[in-house]
């Protein structure tokens, strides 16, 4: 037998699913000849790319790793001291390992299938308790972006719900202490939407003003300092002015909380419970506030509602979709959170409880302390007041120099000003760090460093009354159970077992594309190199990461055809926002702001909509035809009616109704033609890699889902990120960055707080591109195509599909209609349910036509799992027969019924007319490997009606475990 010596496995044939045996075999399925065959009938010759994507040669995994770890050593991870929002943090290795290591954590879909979800909705009903008691509120959500931006939906919700006496208030006041990258998410999300914002001392503020609505405070501020904000709070509620807190959670283990101020909304970043800087993120924001804007709060809401046993379950709450429900009325364009992350804070809360978390506070707060101490006795002016983690120190500017020289030598970063350094500390310091630091500036002034062992001894926590905390928090006895690491574990897998992910089975989500995170791209993540590096650390000690994202860039803009890229959006919506508000800018450089008008499909995602409101454009709707493509002869006629004031058409490729249309070409066409831009939503992207591009079929700006094409994992429901791609005439307005030189010639100004958005997890995108090569991608387009053509024709005669396209061919995802089952009492729903008894998570449900499923299979799947799905899908559709033959009741059958829980048929009588073994073990592939829903049916409308979303009391713990009995 000849020997190979560079036999080397391709990454490709790991992540690709389907063998050549299998490709074969569903090509003969299908009818094609080949798969060239297949591509040309789907994808319009028209525009295709020419030749092939110039990206490097595909790299094996082990030499990936290799030299990415050469890469990564190129950071220089000093100690951080910088603050503003951004702290070390000591992950619990039980976390790290069971939680972000984790695939059956990070590879679970957003919970819209309550019942195969209930380990990560307790996670989150934590993480809202620990928000709500430690803010001193009554409403918390689970979770948003990042704190800029959860600062920019209290400032957009307080203008929304104005009270009467404020109605023509367009004001909003922003202490000047206020995080500087918080300030420039503001500036974005005012200036469309006519707010006007007023930057200034809070001496300066004037309550009384007729045109003020609202005022946000940091607490405790941008300096370190810490102050009583009541009777400021007390006189704007006199005055009908809403207030808004940027909080930091730590902090109130010691400090009163915003609530006991009277505050309206609370906000803020989760990320030093125990989820690493990475850079900027991903990290967990919060926003709490009063029940009575319960239906206005941004983002997820958790709640608490009952099975169809009675039982307690977890779910998502109704109006968490608003942007989909009010889609051009919306406040917010927020469909997603960082679920991952706050899955993380929540169990760093669980494992620490309120006696670790308070110990870790005063830690924290005696380590600024001492060093302050240790300060004045050199001689240096330590202005800090009252302050919890940072001190202000006063500084010649001549001496200044020489201690950011000392310090920098020491591998310390300081926060500097042209007279003052601000230090920062947090749990990851330690007695050693206040020494060096004491030394740095013992030897700035040439004398030796005073004993700190003796200053140590007299430490005390002195804060005024008013400000002491005198409120108790987290007294669930989840957050008091768990302290050992046993415990804890074991806490976490109980959680874990609870929830379906692809660990499990295929995922078939339509436009969701919930593709395989491989193993070797998520490594990188948890790092120390790309993990502890803090977002505004001097540029010359990122040089990893800054040659990650240029390589990075560069990729993205080959694969899309387009001129430059913004890695700074750190969510889909907040790429089709920041691609909205650069094409704003542009049409504002031509002296065209009357160019306000956005075409939008009536096929389009919620966000879409919502994204233009918030860019301050006024949304008009194109018709789809029968078909589902874009009606041309509408848009015509409404971009022609519009020409004067168009902006811009949003348009999603493939279509939202999976299918290449056509005309595309002729659609960019027109908009072009009456002075408009083509925004395209790159939800779809993962079908046109390698194959055509957004540049291609002449569109001008399109975002990226990472999450989704690229391969960063859906956490649950988060993290994600969304950058944006643009043609040579727009890249001059790509967003900046107050802090970090980032963006075009004349950015917009910031769109998420960090520089570089959630740059941590930007290294699963880059070994994917990098590991997969060109070719790779093409071919991993290629085979999402196949797999979904397949499963079309596997389920042809059962099931209809809704839109093909001109040949009968599905792009990577089709829409197959269940709306016929109406009429035997059958919903879509209890097919999705039913789907869980075969051990599947539903595909997308009735979006973007209600009544259907959108499946979408992924290039990851093998035949062999697309045969189960399909299989599973095929018994359901016997199962409905049964309905229809009469052979099963109308009302009380297995689709009614699904979910089956274990509880269900192991305990009390057996009533229902049909066998045990046909609830639980509908197929053998069932037998062989059985995931169980943890709770029977939701009642969703029950849990709306009483809206719980915080850990449920003991006692109602105690009732659920008699009834079961």
């Amino acid at each position: 037998m000849q020997i190979n010596l560079s036999n080397a496995v391709k990454f490709e044939s790991r992540h690709n699913g389907p063998t050549e045996a299998e490709i074969a075999e569903m090509l003969e399925k299908i009818g094609a000849s080949s798969v060239e065959e297949l591509i040309n009938q789907t994808v319009p010759k028209s525009i295709q790319l020419e030749k092939p994507m110039n990206l490097p040669a595909a790299k094996l995994e082990s030499e990936f790793l290799k030299e990415f770890k050469v890469l990564a050593a190129k950071n220089k991870v000093f100690k951080s001291f910088i603050g503003l929002g951004y702290y070390d943090t000591l992950v619990p290795g039980v976390v790290l390992r069971n939680v972000l290591e984790n695939p059956g954590w990070y590879t679970a879909y957003t919970p819209y299938q309550a019942e195969i979800a209930q380990g990560r909705l307790e996670a989150l009903i934590n993480f809202q308790t620990v928000v709500m008691e430690l803010t001193g509120m009554e409403l918390a959500n689970a979770s948003l972006l990042d704190e800029g931006t959860a600062a920019a939906e209290a400032m957009t919700m307080l203008y929304s719900v104005k009270p009467r006496e404020k109605k023509n208030a367009q004001k909003f006041f922003v202490d000047e202490q206020v995080f500087p990258q918080t300030k420039a998410v503001l500036v974005t999300r005012a200036e469309p939407l006519g707010i006007e914002l007023v930057f200034g001392s809070l001496d300066s503020l004037d309550l009384t003003d007729e045109n003020l609505y609202g005022v946000l405070f940091q607490y405790p501020n941008a300096e370190g300092a810490v102050m009583d904000y009541s009777a400021i709070v007390a006189s704007a509620k006199e005055n009908h002015v809403s207030t808004a807190f940027a909080a930091d959670l730590l902090a109130l283990t010691l400090l009163t909380p915003p609530g006991e101020m009277g505050a309206d909304v609370v906000v803020g970043s989760a990320q030093r419970f125990g989820v690493p800087m990475g850079y900027g993120g991903p990290h967990s924001a919060f926003f709490a506030t009063k029940e009575a804007y319960k239906r206005q709060i941004p983002g997820r809401i958790i709640g608490v509602s009952i099975d169809r046993a009675g039982n307690k379950a977890y779910r998502m709450a109704l109006q968490t979709r608003e942007q989909h429900i009010k889609r051009e009325k919306a406040t917010s364009n927020i469909c997603t959170a960082q679920v991952l992350l706050a899955v993380m804070s929540s169990f760093y809360a669980v494992y620490h409880g309120p006696k670790g978390l308070k110990n870790i506070a005063l830690r924290t707060h005696g380590l600024a302390k001492l060093t302050g101490k240790a300060l004045q006795l050199l001689g240096y002016e330590v202005s800090s007041q009252t302050y919890f983690d940072t001190l202000k120190v006063a500084i010649e500017a001549k001496t200044l120099n020489t201690i950011k020289s000392i310090a920098v030598d020491s591998e310390m970063n300081f926060r500097y000003d042209y007279d003052t350094v601000f230090m920062t500390f947090d749990e990851a310091k330690t007695l050693d760090d206040v020494a060096h630091i004491v030394d740095v500036f013992a030897k700035a002034q040439g004398i030796e460093s005073p004993d700190l062992s003796s200053l140590a001894k007299d430490l005390t926590l002195d804060l005024p009354d008013s400000l002491m905390r005198k409120s108790e928090y987290l007294t669930h006895p989840v957050f008091n159970n768990y302290h050992s690491e046993h415990e804890m574990l074991r806490y976490i897998k109980r959680l874990e077992a609870k929830d379906l992910s692809l660990v499990h089975s295929m995922i078939s989500l339509g436009s969701c594309t919930m593709k395989l995170n491989a193993t070797a791209e998520m490594i990188p993540v948890t790092w120390p190199e790309f993990g502890q590096m803090h977002p505004f650390a001097p540029i010359d000690q990122t040089a990893g990461y800054q040659e990650l994202f240029a390589h990075l860039r560069h990729w993205l803009n080959e694969i899309t055809g387009f001129a430059d890229t913004s890695l700074q959006p750190n969510s889909g919506a907040q790429g089709e926002f920041a691609g909205l508000m650069v094409i704003r800018q542009y049409h504002l450089s031509r002296g065209d702001a009357h160019r306000n008008i956005a075409l939008i499909p009536t096929s389009a995602h919620g966000t879409n909509p919502a994204s233009a409101v918030m860019a301050g454009m006024k949304v008009v709707l194109v018709k789809c035809d029968e078909k589902g493509n874009i009606d041309l002869v509408d848009l015509k006629e409404k971009a022609a009616a519009h020409a004067n004031d168009l902006a811009a058409l949003m348009v999603t490729y493939p279509s939202t109704h999976g299918v290449f249309e056509e005309a595309i070409q002729e659609i960019c066409a027109t908009i072009h033609q009456f002075g408009g831009q083509v925004y395209m939503d790159g939800a779809n992207m993962n079908a046109q890699v390698g194959l055509t591009s957004p540049g291609r079929i002449g569109a001008d700006v399109c975002h990226l889902n990472l999450h989704k094409t690229f391969c960063i994992p859906h956490g649950g429901g988060g993290p994600g990120m969304g950058p944006i791609c643009v043609a040579a005439h727009l890249a001059p307005f790509l967003p900046g960055n107050p802090l970090v030189k980032t963006g075009g010639e004349d950015p917009v100004s910031s769109i998420s707080a960090a520089p570089y958005g959630s740059a941590s997890i930007l290294p699963i995108s880059y070994a994917y591109i990098a590991m997969m090569g060109g070719d790779g991608l093409t071919n991993a387009t290629k085979m999402a195509i196949l797999n979904a053509n397949y499963i079309k024709e596997r389920l042809k005669g059962n099931f209809e599909i809704l839109y093909t396209g001109t040949k009968g061919r599905a792009a990577h995802e089709m829409i197959v209609d269940c709306r016929a089952f109406k009429e035997f009492g059958v919903e879509v729903e209890d097919i999705a349910k039913r789907l869980m008894d075969y051990g599947y998570h539903a595909p997308t449900v009735s979006f973007p036509v209600a009544g259907t499923l959108m499946i979408e299979p992924t290039e990851s799947e093998t035949k062999s799992e697309l045969d189960k799905f399909c299989d599973a899908l095929l018994s359901i559709r016997e199962e409905i027969r049964e309905i229809e033959n009469g052979k099963a009741d109308r009302e009380n059958n297995v689709l009614k019924n699904a979910p089956h829980t274990a509880t269900m048929v192991l305990t009390g009588e057996w009533d229902l007319p049909y066998s045990r073994e046909k609830a639980v073990f509908p197929s053998e592939n069932v037998k062989a490997n059985k995931f169980w829903p943890s709770v029977r049916r939701i009642d969703s409308a029950y849990g709306d009606r009483n809206l719980i979303c915080s850990c449920i009391p003991v006692e109602e713990y105690a009732t659920s475990e008699e009834e079961i009995a």
